[in-house]
């Protein structure tokens, strides 16, 4: 792993001020896919959450086809750097919302969301129990922003003991029936590049961190910076895993260099974090 800091001059006065002020000043803003999860398994990228629905044998053959129709359309909107962000903004949505779509269609039900999670087809980062104690030890808020399915995020932490009480996650709320047949999702759709307008305040959390100014965000691109979007922070350090493999493009290395204050290569584990946070408070 290599350690990126870009200012270290910053990162060493706001590391003074969050030890002045406490834990009860703090909390921590994540990114779940490829942040808290590793990006790469056994050489190969690994899936993000919704993404194992679509790549399993879980719903139809005809599910299948369509899922992967959509992903060969929208993906490389998404990849593509000709084309504008508000473009590549309402193409996710529409992707997102066709997908969300196509899952009601295809009778997705909640006993299957937790067999597929069941499988572990993703890998979470080394420490991070380490990394959800130090938060539950020190009652500091850890909110995981996420475009992945609520539901299925709540089960990995479930099924590994990390959903504690103050752990707060605002990812896409799946409605199910009586019979746990999803129907529908809860708005706004949350996808990978509109977190700027996904704001803190118009949620529950908020009444519990609007005090807690004092503000780590972690995610794994350019995007996630937008977690914090409409929240009055007093400071912010922002860490950044640049998954990329070597050779990492010199052009996103130079974006991770805007964005993030501390930029993390190899695709590792959460001890740098947890060792930052040991050695602060």
């Amino acid at each position: 792993m290599d350690t990126i800091i870009t200012q270290p001059e910053k990162i060493e006065k706001i590391k003074k001020q969050w030890r002045e002020e406490g834990c009860d000043r703090f909390h921590i803003l994540v990114d779940f896919d490829r942040t808290l999860t590793y990006a790469f398994v056994d050489g190969q990228k690994s899936p993000t959450v919704i993404a194992q629905i679509r790549n399993g044998d879980y719903l139809s053959p005809e599910y299948n086809t369509k899922a992967h129709a959509m992903f060969d359309h929208y993906a490389p909107i998404e990849r593509d750097p000709n084309i504008s962000w508000e473009e590549k903004n309402t193409a996710m949505r529409q992707w997102w919302a066709e997908h969300f779509k196509l899952l009601v269609d295809s009778g997705l039900t909640k006993e299957t969301m937790i067999k597929i999670v069941a499988q572990r087809t993703l890998k979470l980062r080394a420490d991070i129990k380490e990394f959800f104690d130090w938060a539950k030890e020190k009652n500091v808020p850890i909110i995981i922003m996420s475009a992945a399915p609520q539901t299925m995020i709540e089960q990995y932490l479930k099924q590994e003991g990390l959903l504690y009480p103050n752990v707060h996650i605002i990812a896409n709320a799946m409605n199910f029936d009586d019979t746990g047949k999803f129907v529908g999702i809860t708005e706004p759709i949350i996808h990978s590049l509109n977190k700027y307008e996904i704001v803190l305040k118009d949620f529950p959390i908020f009444e519990k961190t609007k005090d807690r100014t004092n503000v780590l965000l972690i995610g794994d691109q350019i995007d996630d910076v937008g977690m914090i979007e409409g929240f009055s922070y007093k400071s912010l350090l922002k860490i950044g895993f640049l998954n990329d493999p070597e050779p990492i493009d010199p052009t996103v290395a130079k974006q991770f260099e805007k964005n993030y204050d501390i930029i993390l290569t190899g695709d590792p584990g959460l001890k740098y974090i947890n060792n930052l946070l040991r050695e602060t408070f």
